[in-house]
């Protein structure tokens, strides 16, 4: 078998094999979305097919019984503020690391590096924000979500900051631009695919998150969308099909999302991994 034969065979070896994967996902999702529309005794069998009757009803009643207008209003308030808190004050740490040669900033790097594979403790951070004084706010949450995220963010800013040319920064100085100046006249609108990359990736972690306001937000009031299909679980446990009919309208915005920026993403990752 000569070597054409070869790669020819592991690339249909590879397709076969992302095939399966695809399949892996695609199932799931279009028993969810068919089941949303069925009636209960009909999703109760959980077969891929197109329902006898399109229940649409199924949507009215998640939505009134559910509270997700309410829930909704807090998810787009929690991770939408995350992820404005953490773009800044991430693009701000990453221009200072970045930009000063020293072993302080070479080990405040590593010591943000360290974020990507050390796990969150979460009773320490329960006991540190009962201390603070906010446990059981929104507030609360916001403040984690924005920090959990900031290794990943830093990560990505440094990258592409250090491909910027110093010559730039100094250029700048010579012309009496202060620190902050030059980060937000010179660095600032560079770093706008960045800034997508970061506020989509944010934005997606977060709004999927169901760990931490279910530790941290006392009031069901306070709940996201995630929450809710816990919430409401409880309640209809048995009616699967508004449970999937729940669970397709929590998807819809971070699936729009991740489509309409997609191309952000891919820029995004780009220029913070092989730039830097």
């Amino acid at each position: 078998m000569n070597f054409a034969r070869k790669i020819s065979l592991r690339n249909y070896l590879v397709e076969i094999l992302l095939l399966i994967a695809c399949l892996g996902i695609i199932i799931p999702l279009l028993l969810m979305i068919f089941g949303s529309f069925m009636t209960s005794a009909e999703v109760s069998k959980f077969q891929i097919r197109f329902p006898d009757k399109w229940m649409f009803s199924n949507y009215v009643t998640v939505f009134k019984e559910g509270g997700l207008a309410r829930a909704f209003l807090n998810g787009i308030v929690i991770t939408g503020v995350s992820a404005i808190l953490n773009i800044i004050t991430s693009s701000a740490a990453a221009f200072i690391l970045a930009r000063r040669d020293s072993k302080v900033a070479s080990y405040l790097y590593l010591f943000f590096f360290m974020g990507l594979i050390a796990p969150m403790s979460t009773i320490t951070t329960i006991r540190v924000v009962q201390w603070l004084g906010f446990y059981g706010s929104i507030t609360s949450v916001i403040l984690i979500y924005a920090a959990l995220n900031t290794a990943f963010s830093i990560f990505l800013y440094s990258g592409f900051i250090k491909s910027v040319p110093k010559v730039l920064d100094e250029v700048a100085f010579l012309e009496g631009a202060s620190l902050m100046g030059v980060f937000f006249r010179i660095i600032t609108p560079l770093i706008v695919p960045v800034n997508a990359t970061v506020a989509i990736m944010v934005f997606m972690s977060v709004w999927n998150d169901i760990t931490i306001p279910l530790y941290f937000l006392t009031d069901s009031s306070t709940w996201t969308m995630p929450l809710s299909i816990y919430n409401f679980y409880g309640k209809y446990s048995r009616d699967w099909n508004l449970i999937f009919a729940d669970l397709v309208m929590t998807s819809i915005p971070v699936l729009l999302l991740y489509l309409a920026g997609q191309k952000y993403i891919v820029s995004g990752l780009t220029a913070g991994a092989v730039k830097g």
